[in-house]
């Protein structure tokens, strides 16, 4: 990671979590109101092949059900009201301002691995993984609703993770890979901008991606 990127992750991540803390605080309330569960979900993700750390995120299914990994027809019904709100904003990450301020994660970058798919596919994760998984990234916006469509008939949770190794591993890779030859820190002011507003059009420094 580049000095001038990593401070701009130091500085606007300290800066949203000072802005976005009555959010934040708000949410947690709504969460513990809302079934008397823990706010929090917290798992191990990979940010290089043999480097683990504590992902943060707004619990956003029911307090008795494990939080999924992947997002399929398996788990609609396990999503609890306010995660529905929470995934469909984003506002389920705004903990991971901290994983950025720690250097675990970046604003931009691929989205950091559970261990065990970087087990399963170590030479694709040795490559994607040079770069500091972000929050955002060119394959989370450009693949996002294939994903979704790949994932959404799945009945079980073997059922979505063998499609999602088979098909969104190496796909997300592609773009990954992309990202790390153009990144910049005007792509990445650019792929945070498409993130927040939709509507903006996804290009990548060498062409147009279609849209998520």
């Amino acid at each position: 990671m580049s000095i001038s990127k990593r401070l701009m992750d130091v500085m606007l991540s300290s800066l949203l979590i000072v802005v976005l803390s009555p959010v934040a605080l708000m949410i947690a309330g709504v969460i513990k109101l809302s079934d008397g569960g823990d706010v929090f979900y917290i798992a191990e993700r990979m940010r290089a092949v043999n480097v683990p750390f504590q992902f943060w995120k707004f619990r956003t299914m029911k307090q008795d059900e494990v939080e999924a990994v992947l997002s399929g027809g398996h788990t609609a019904g396990r999503v609890t009201r306010v995660g529905r709100f929470l995934r469909r904003t984003r506002l389920d990450e705004l903990p991971q301002l901290i994983n950025i301020l720690r250097g675990d994660i970046s604003f931009v970058g691929p989205r950091p691995p559970l261990r065990r798919y970087v087990e399963m596919c170590p030479d694709v994760y040795g490559e994607v993984l040079k770069t500091r998984p972000g929050v955002t990234g060119l394959a989370t916006l450009a693949y996002h609703r294939r994903e979704e469509a790949l994932l959404a008939p799945c009945h079980t949770a073997e059922e979505a993770e063998a499609i999602y190794v088979r098909s969104c591993i190496p796909a997300k890779a592609r773009l990954d890979l992309i990202y790390a030859r153009e990144q910049s820190l005007c792509y990445d002011v650019q792929l945070m901008v498409a993130t927040v507003f939709k509507r903006v059009p996804l290009r990548a420094p060498r062409g147009r991606f279609s849209s998520r």
